[in-house]
């Protein structure tokens, strides 16, 4: 599962990063608040490229709301958890799978929290994908979904998957893991001519060849149930 995300990076290191990924720009530059930490069951906004507009980059309520439920989204949410769809059963979900067909995303991080159980204690781990110029955190896109609340308001969800070894020993309990693609597989995902035998092939393969790192941070991190942007949150516990 992935229920809490971080995007660091300020706009124009966005930007600037994507022209070497899958170049987009920001639909509003003003309406973008960079985040420490978001937990989903707050349903803020994540920001994402769709299919119908891979040049820009558009803010997400966080949750996948299905059309059968756009008359009250609220009532939805309080019964249903879409903020991570399961690669396995994409398809087969009827929350997820027109969108799975028709209405792919990617969503940008820079790092996310996975919990990891140690002596009976549930300890948040910040996971993060370091680079020469980013050593901690460089930006990345998980592969999602998204669909239309309306014309304005868009929801997404993060597709998890079975963990690879090193998030087996991060997420040691459930052992999953979100699927961030790696960067030649980017516009394979926004492709609306890929069926569903070439996504699932996809989605098994298609993960980041990029190593992640984790550290542990504050169990605070547990009692924070709306965004924010301090940063202490991510720095490293002893």
């Amino acid at each position: 599962m992935c229920y809490s995300t971080a995007l660091r990076k300020k706009r124009e290191e966005i930007e600037q990063r994507l022209l070497s990924m899958i170049p987009a720009n920001f639909e509003i530059p003003d309406e973008y608040k960079q985040y420490f930490h978001l937990n989903g069951f707050s349903h803020g906004n994540l920001y994402i490229i769709t299919m119908e507009s891979p040049s820009l980059i558009t803010p997400a309520q966080w949750g996948l709301v299905p059309d059968w439920a756009n008359n009250d989204p609220a009532a939805f949410y309080k019964k249903s958890n879409t903020l991570n769809a399961k690669s396995e059963t994409l398809f087969e979900r009827n929350s997820y799978k027109k969108s799975a067909q028709h209405k792919r995303c990617l969503i940008l991080a820079d790092g996310f929290f996975e919990p990891h159980h140690e002596n009976g204690i549930v300890v948040p781990n910040f996971c993060y994908q370091p680079s020469e110029a980013y050593p901690e955190g460089d930006l990345f896109l998980f592969a999602g979904l998204y669909n239309e609340i309306d014309a304005q308001t868009n929801t997404a969800t993060i597709i998890t998957m079975p963990a690879n070894a090193f998030f087996t020993e991060v997420h040691n309990k459930q052992k999953r893991m979100p699927l961030v693609l790696d960067e030649t597989n980017l516009e394979d995902w926004l492709d609306e001519g890929m069926n569903a035998p070439s996504l699932n092939e996809l989605m098994a393969e298609g993960f980041t060849t990029k190593p992640f790192k984790a550290y542990p941070v504050s169990r605070d991190l547990y009692k924070k149930n709306v965004e924010t942007d301090l940063p202490y949150i991510v720095e490293r516990t002893a």
